[in-house]
């Protein structure tokens, strides 16, 4: 089964082209490197919690908006091989976050259900 990689940020809004520019050129890295794909979503429909929300976990701004993106592996084993490989790709090293990195907040998942 797949394993995924999921990553939530706060970006600032005047920034959706440049984040979008930076996604579509860490995608090819990512393929490059064993990612089946990946997703990336620009925050909508976001209701704040009264006691934590996406916007408190990633800090956001009032001139930011939350992102939500995940890319698909298809095994951890392969995920860790392509993180070690992309970290030092030159094609992502020169590819800078047009957001605050500190903020984000990301994790990887073993799938349970794919339906």
């Amino acid at each position: 089964m797949s394993y995924i990689d999921g990553v939530v940020a706060a970006v600032p809004t005047v920034n959706k082209q440049a984040y979008l520019d930076h996604a579509k050129a860490a995608v090819t890295v990512f393929k490059r490197h064993g990612a089946l794909s990946m997703v990336e979503c620009w925050g909508d429909d976001i209701p704040e919690g009264k006691i934590n929300s996406l916007h408190t976990a990633v800090q956001r701004k009032d001139d930011e908006t939350v992102v939500f993106s995940w890319i698909v592996w298809p095994s951890k084993t392969v995920r860790d091989e392509g993180w070690e490989k992309i970290m030092t790709d030159p094609d992502m090293v020169d590819n800078e976050m047009p957001f605050d990195g500190s903020r984000m907040i990301f994790g990887g998942f073993d799938v349970l259900l794919e339906a």
